[in-house]
């Protein structure tokens, strides 16, 4: 607890308010994960565009571990993003005899 360097810099009055900030970054961070569920484009560029500003209170605050979660959600909003813009099913659809049976 207190190990990060803006623990050390500034008072606990201003730490306070960095936590706050802090947790309506994360609260966003939720939204985005709700956006990804129901519109999934928006949701996908809102959430990987959250993930800077995080980091910048991982730093703040020395948090190991949401450097892993930053880094699956990264990898899982990748693998996710042919489905969520549409590429997929272009290509899909636009290969002709793809759901015709061989002779």
């Amino acid at each position: 607890m207190y190990a990060g360097p803006w623990s050390a810099r500034f008072l606990n009055d201003r730490v306070i308010a960095l936590l706050l900030a802090y947790a309506s970054v994360v609260l966003a961070a939720v939204l985005s994960g709700w956006l990804l569920w129901r519109m999934p484009k928006p949701g996908a560029v809102l959430n990987l565009g959250l993930l800077p500003v995080e980091a910048v209170f991982w730093i703040g605050f020395a948090l190991p571990v949401p450097w892993l979660f930053g880094i699956a959600r990264v990898a899982l909003v990748a693998l996710a993003w042919p489905e969520h813009s549409g590429s997929r099913r272009r290509t899909t659809a636009a290969t002709p005899g793809r759901n015709r049976r061989s002779r």
